[in-house]
């Protein structure tokens, strides 16, 4: 069964759906004013990983991740840039999709964007100051927090605590220093959309609650995010959710920690991150880094806990992965059958499998199901040494994918995997590689072992690695 650490609680603690086998989950995501860097990257992931394994254990997921597209730092950037605040929403939000897509992550099951939820959000706001719970000053609307007294449940903190080192609206006019505001009046300059206490536009906090209500329902089963978010957004969701409707907002509350460079946390603040982009296209790890390896870094270090971003780290992905990707290519190749390494490769995938989901139902253990999936390889190359049927090769490999697939990992074919995108002369395609392994072939049979040493070089010097075996024939890998 599985396990999540909920922050509203405090601990781990069986997860069990509001409706059988149906998950409602709401993920925080990207306010689209800048690219993606790895942090983003690492939440996305995380989240989208859940919802896999959620749907490998029988559920439904109706899985809603939003687009703030209206926000001081957007609208600080447009200004910056002079261009349309829609201008540059639509820029972002593109190259999110671009980034997610090369990562191997999938659209969520709904992706709406603030701007389109302006009703839901005016009306929302409008149910808090008619109970009392918001007040109205000069065309802005102020959540106030004394009116709600379970405010700092989530951060587990009281409200003049959570004041000190906050970051805090200034405004000397707020009933109390930690009002937070749900609706802004228009300045000069400003996008804004009508409502009861004139044109505006909404506060950062209001837009996930009126999203999140829209598409799950006042009550839903998860809420994610990093952990930067627990204080003050999420806290600040609850306060408002739950003052609005007189219900619970989410049941289970899941974050997850951040990328650090240096042991500090890698953010746009500071200035020590890397976007996604560059990873891929202009840094130095642009020459061998590909999504299934980055996947592979952020998964290996569970997600609650820090994860520090490093050359090494990304090595190690590359080292592990190119392990598997090697084994699954002799896994292709015929070979002779062993009835006693086939019993024991069968015990090792059911092992396997139940020591995956295990250690996946233990609160996202991915560490653990990479471990497993290592352990599993050992096997399978022991019980290749020893001889396996095409069948029984074949069986090993469908395991891999099979679990691999709630992971990301594991789907490409080898040379799928070791690809990299290259230009001009340098790109060459498989029929072309085989081709010159066919040429090299024919050489040494002809003894003309310089030209078969020539087109080996040809070949290396294109990032093209040939390993020849005992019965005459070559396999290469890029």
């Amino acid at each position: 069964m599985l396990k999540l650490f909920n922050t509203l609680t405090g601990v781990k603690e069986p997860f069990e759906s509001l409706e059988p086998k149906h998950v409602r989950m709401y993920v925080c995501g990207v306010t689209v004013y800048d690219y993606c860097h790895v942090g983003h990257a690492r939440s996305a992931l995380v989240f989208e990983v859940l919802r896999r394994h959620l749907e490998r254990s029988g559920y439904a997921v109706t899985f809603v991740k939003n687009f703030t597209d209206v926000d001081d730092k957007i609208i600080g950037r447009a200004q910056q840039l002079e261009v349309s605040w829609e201008e540059l929403t639509s820029k972002y939000i593109d190259a999110y999709h671009d980034d997610m897509h090369r990562l191997g992550i999938a659209h969520a099951s709904r992706e709406p964007k603030a701007t389109d939820h302006m009703q839901d959000i005016v009306s929302l706001t409008d149910t808090l100051v008619r109970k009392g719970f918001a007040y109205q000053l000069n065309g802005d609307v102020y959540f106030q927090v004394d009116a709600y007294p379970a405010y700092g449940r989530l951060s587990k903190r009281r409200p003049e605590d959570l004041q000190a080192g906050a970051r805090v609206e200034i405004d000397e006019r707020k009933r109390h220093p930690m009002d937070f505001a749900l609706w802004k009046h228009r300045k000069p300059g400003e996008p804004s959309w009508p409502s009861p206490w004139g044109p505006g536009r909404p506060g950062w906090h209001i837009e996930c609650s009126a999203m999140s209500i829209k598409h799950l329902g006042e009550t839903f089963d998860i809420h994610g995010g990093g952990m930067d978010l627990i204080f003050p957004h999420h806290e600040n969701e609850i306060a408002q959710s739950c003052a609005a409707t007189g219900k619970e907002f989410a049941r289970y509350w899941v974050h997850n920690g951040f990328v650090q460079v240096n042991r500090e946390k890698m953010s746009k603040s500071l200035g020590n991150f890397f976007t996604i982009r560059e990873i891929f296209e202009k840094s130095n790890w642009s020459d061998f880094v590909t999504g299934e390896i980055l996947r592979y870094f952020l998964l290996s270090t569970h997600y609650h806990s820090p994860l520090e971003f490093s050359d090494q780290g990304l090595h190690d992905a590359k080292q592990a992965l190119d392990g598997f990707y090697d084994l699954f290519a002799r896994l292709a190749e015929p070979g002779p059958a062993s009835p006693q390494s086939e019993g024991r490769l069968l015990e090792a995938l059911n092992d396997t499998g139940r020591s995956f989901d295990n250690g996946m139902d233990n609160d996202l253990n991915t560490p653990v199901a990479l471990a497993e999936l290592q352990m599993l390889r050992s096997e399978v190359n022991k019980s290749l040494s020893e001889g396996l049927s095409t069948q029984e090769r074949r069986r090993a490999r469908d395991a891999f994918r099979s679990l691999g697939a709630v992971l990301g990992l594991f789907q490409a074919d080898g040379w799928e995997y070791t690809g990299k995108a290259r230009s001009g002369s340098e790109e060459q395609s498989v029929a072309e590689i085989e081709a010159q392994i066919a040429e090299r072939a024919e050489a040494k049979r002809r003894k003309d072992f310089k030209r078969a040493d020539q087109i080996r070089h040809e070949l290396s010097a294109r990032g093209i690695i040939l390993e020849d075996r005992s019965d005459g024939t070559s396999r290469w890998k890029r």
